[in-house]
């Protein structure tokens, strides 16, 4: 068996910031992946794409806990970091960013990191404080890695557009391009949640991804009002006993606004709750209006 290629396990963030401005000297390119670690193919597939995009990849694993609310679940977020260091050697990730919080945030911090108008709706409502921790954190990793690529996954669509506009309103000099929803074979989209559903709730759990595929069926249709289309969702949702539906929208994939009716980029975001575990979901597409 050939060996996994060496990849460098770095902690303190100095270390890694020495490591990528020698690459940069050298005029190599860095794709960088930030994770919250518990990798799954989903994670995997960023990696790779972050291969075909640089010639150094940096990851980061780090639960970061300014992205949790205080009823949420920071101490039960899946952890595996051997496994994951094992993973990402397997994908030929370069460096490995291992942060401990207390190296990435001081005590006595002031500084917040909003992106307002696009924070406190959708996720945002039901997580008001989560998307002003993964902005910070993300600048932070950043600053750190200086990379030429940030790669983000589609599955957190609200996240990635987010990103995207403090990278642009903030003039950080990073490329932002986002991966694919990566499904299981029964359509549920990958997360490192899915760990927590018992086996009814797991069998049950691609009632979201069934939504979505009846919410493309009639879009291809021609279904252009929103009304009919979110009734359709709704009533799939439903037919789940063991589901319980917290919000799902039809809105404008460039800024979040809701769309009376379906033109343009058009994103469907769903969450859900089974037992007690949240999922998410969406469907990203480029709708041309009826004729």
């Amino acid at each position: 068996m050939t060996p996994a290629p060496r990849m460098a396990v770095i902690r303190a963030p100095d270390a890694v910031r020495r490591q990528t401005r020698q690459w940069r000297k050298k005029g190599r390119r860095i794709a960088f992946v930030p994770t919250m670690g518990f990798f799954h193919e989903g994670h995997l597939s960023l990696m790779r794409r972050a291969r075909t995009l640089a010639d150094h990849v940096v990851i980061s694993v780090f639960v970061n806990p300014t992205q949790f609310g205080p009823a949420e679940d920071f101490e039960g977020y899946p952890r595996n970091v051997p496994r994951d260091l094992d993973l990402a050697r397997g994908e030929r990730v370069d460096v490995c960013f291992l942060p401990r919080a207390e190296r990435l945030y001081a005590t006595d911090r002031r500084t917040a990191v909003h992106v307002t108008g696009l924070e406190h709706v959708l996720e945002g409502t039901t997580r008001p404080t989560h998307f002003s921790g993964v902005t910070l954190v993300v600048l932070k990793l950043l600053h750190i890695v200086e990379p030429d690529v940030l790669v983000l996954g589609q599955k957190d669509a609200q996240q990635a557009l987010i990103l995207e506009h403090m990278v642009r309103d903030l003039d950080v000099p990073v490329r932002v391009v986002r991966g694919p929803i990566v499904r299981e074979r029964d359509g549920l989209a990958m997360s490192s949640r899915n760990v927590r559903l018992s086996p009814e709730e797991r069998r049950a759990a691609p009632v979201l991804f069934r939504a979505l595929r009846d919410a493309r069926v009639l879009i291809t249709s021609g279904e252009r009002r929103v009304e009919p289309i979110l009734r359709r969702i709704r009533a799939r949702i439903a037919e789940e006993p063991l589901a319980r539906l917290d919000y799902v929208a039809i809105v404008d994939a460039r800024n979040l606004n809701p769309l009376e009716r379906l033109e343009g980029r058009v994103l469907i975001p769903i969450a859900a709750w089974l037992g007690t575990t949240r999922l998410i979901d969406n469907l990203e597409l480029s709708v041309r209006a009826a004729s």
